[in-house]
């Protein structure tokens, strides 16, 4: 018999039927992960969904803004908007609103 390491060589894709290596170390422990990965994976779909959403209110906003002789972004909106995400988020709330922003920009 020959010694070997363990080296795990799975992709991020498991094959269809695999149960999905969780990192729990007990069959309830990975119950309750696999559940709360349900949860994000649901909870990342309805943000992409209010995302996405935003992102057509906005292209409403910008497209009457230049229709009425304004210009396409309100830079002091959205200052407001980087104040509101930093002050319930901290700083990295700011780095969502610049995201959100950016993809909000020029879509008209």
């Amino acid at each position: 018999m020959t010694s070997q390491t363990h080296t795990d060589t799975r992709t991020a894709t498991a094959p269809e039927g695999a149960v999905p290596d969780t990192g729990a170390r007990t069959p309830e422990a990975a119950g309750v992960i696999k559940d709360a990965r349900r949860r994000i994976d649901d909870l990342d779909g309805r943000i992409i969904g209010l995302v996405q959403e935003r992102m057509a209110v906005s292209a409403v906003i910008q497209r009457e803004r230049i229709a009425s002789g304004g210009r396409r972004v309100n830079l002091s909106r959205e200052m407001e908007i980087l104040g509101h995400y930093r002050d319930q988020l901290g700083r990295p709330g700011t780095a969502l609103a610049m995201t959100l922003l950016e993809l909000c920009r020029g879509r008209v």
